[in-house]
């Protein structure tokens, strides 16, 4: 990459633009998807502002809830999720919202309808927010069954029903990857113009590659083709040269090095959390979306991730993530252990 060359360039495709040339595919199109994705960008740009300010303005620590995972809400969680809310409200294009942070799904009222459900995480990994680790907001959209008035189903549907995805990663520098169902396009934000301009265009994850992420700490309780993978990945027997184990434990700072370096990221189930730990509809499923639509794989142990039906909002699901390659190559453990 020639930065030099690229400090000069004048002709910046800002996501705004990148957004707008995609309307202009769908001639039918009024605009509203457009609209309700900047509204997004703008809770983004938000966020990694209070982000960026958080070890100053005394926005870490504690805010003294506990929300609906039973995890200490910090004070930026909280604020992250008024930033959103409010985004996708006053957009006026979304019916219903989940949101991790909150029990209960938000229905919008009337006179601020639209025909967009919007699941998110407003801000994954937050426990790392006092050590300086990337954390992240990921987020997915559905449209809503039109002629009748919006209810939970509307929200309950295969990951393979959204519409778009994506995450927008805090760290050293903030990073939107977006998919709108027709490739994986990332943009960084740049501060002095205060746009996110286009620097991955056309993301394709590397067919295998050579790191694996998990918590190894938990392995004591996995299972037999969990336990049998991350073996192969330590001590392979065919002769090829062992993975590298990378491990943040911020799940978009994970998956981001995992669509861009290649290799698997796993959160399996285990004796203690059977179902795993991420949740369906705003972890598992944006992150799997986008997987696929780089060209790699999701997994859940036994099904392809976007096939999955959830029946409750804050469902969880082990997950199985990333090259196709190496993601197939666990499914055939576990088609393995399910012939025994």
């Amino acid at each position: 990459m020639d930065h030099a060359a690229d400090a000069h360039r004048t002709d910046l495709m800002t996501i705004t633009r990148f957004v707008l040339n995609e309307q202009t595919k769908h001639p039918e199109s009024r605009g509203d998807f457009s609209i309700l994705l900047s509204h997004i960008v703008l809770g983004c740009k938000f966020v990694c502002s209070a982000v960026n300010k958080a070890g100053l303005a005394k926005l870490l620590g504690l805010a003294g809830e506990t929300n609906v995972q039973a995890k200490d809400q910090k004070k930026l969680d909280v604020l992250s999720n008024e930033v959103f809310i409010k985004a996708l409200v006053s957009s006026g294009r979304t019916c219903i919202l989940v949101s991790e942070e909150d029990e209960e799904a938000t229905f919008v009222e009337p006179a601020k309808r639209g025909k967009y459900c919007v699941v998110f995480d407003p801000l994954d990994g937050s426990s790392n927010i006092d050590c300086g680790v990337s954390i992240g907001t990921i987020f997915g959209i559905y449209m809503i069954k039109e002629g009748h008035e919006p209810n939970l189903e509307d929200v309950l549907q295969p990951g393979m029903n959204m519409l778009a995805a994506g995450y927008c990663m805090y760290g050293s520098s903030c990073t939107l990857v977006l998919s709108t169902g027709s490739g994986v396009n990332g943009f960084t934000l740049d501060p002095s113009l205060g746009e996110f301009i286009l620097t991955h265009p056309y993301i394709k994850i590397p067919k295998k590659g050579k790191i694996y992420s998990v918590n190894e700490g938990n392995a004591k309780n996995w299972d037999g083709p969990t336990t049998k993978y991350v073996q192969s990945c330590k001590y392979p027997t065919d002769g090829s040269s062992p993975k590298s184990l990378r491990y943040i434990g911020s799940m978009v700072a994970d998956v981001h090095r995992t669509l861009l370096y290649g290799g698997i990221f796993l959160y399996p189930g285990d004796k203690k959390s059977p179902n795993g730990k991420l949740r369906v509809l705003y972890e598992v499923f944006p992150m799997s979306f986008l997987m696929e639509q780089a060209g790699g794989q999701a997994f859940t142990g036994k099904q392809r991730a976007l096939e999955l039906v959830p029946e409750k909002i804050h469902e969880r699901s082990p997950i199985f993530l990333g090259s196709y390659d190496d993601v197939e190559e666990i499914k055939k453990l576990y088609a393995a252990e399910e012939k025994n």
